[in-house]
């Protein structure tokens, strides 16, 4: 039973308490390991832990990236190209992960200095990352500018126009965690794994 909750208000506090507030309290995130392409043809690659499902019909999925100037380049390439990759980030390429997560010139391709091998889509030019058990082929459908501060973020949405999975790893369209071993972002510089789970059946209720 939780005894004494502390009432914070956001705008008398710096964004980056806030920021603290919502990475320690939503978790463990999902991490979007994002591939792009530039207009000139130079490759991205960086995580998003601010990413998530939508909706199955049409499958959507979202990220967020912070309101900097000049633009991440993941975000910068998504208004140019209209096209991305989500790749899903797995304990044996986390280390690789956390590599592209530098701030990284433009013209820095983020495939090299993690030693990644992009492998060509189908339908979207941003290469998968070939080492991720599962890909997402993505078409954006909107970017919303929530906000324009600082601190504030715009929220990319795409529709996933191919999967790609392991095949090893699915059985009637479901996927085995044990063997996928995502993993997940806690605050600060925290990770966490995904192994320790439990299940519980949701109510049924009679009509």
């Amino acid at each position: 039973m939780v005894e004494t909750k502390l009432a914070i208000d956001p705008a008398a506090h710096a964004p980056a308490d806030a920021y603290k507030l919502l990475i320690g309290a939503i978790v463990p995130r999902p991490i979007g390991f994002i591939s792009t392409i530039s207009p000139e043809g130079v490759y991205n690659l960086a995580p998003f832990s601010f990413f998530n499902a939508v909706c199955s019909e049409p499958p959507v999925v979202l990220f967020a990236s912070g309101a900097r100037r000049p633009e991440k380049d993941t975000l910068a390439n998504v208004r140019a190209t209209g096209e991305f990759v989500v790749n899903i980030v797995t304990e044996a390429i986390a280390e690789q992960m956390n590599l592209t997560s530098g701030d990284y010139p433009p013209e820095v391709d983020e495939f090299a200095i993690a030693r990644l091998t992009p492998a060509a889509s189908e339908l979207v030019k941003p290469p998968c990352v070939l080492e991720s058990p599962v890909n997402m082929e993505c078409k954006v459908i909107q970017i919303v500018d929530v906000s324009t501060r600082p601190a504030g973020g715009s929220v990319v949405f795409g529709e996933v126009v191919r999967f790609h999975v392991d095949a090893s790893m699915v059985q009637n369209f479901r996927i085995d965690p044990e063997k996928l071993r995502a993993i997940g972002r806690m605050g600060g510089t925290g990770y966490t794994r995904t192994r320790e789970r439990f299940e519980m059946a949701r109510p049924r209720l009679s009509s």
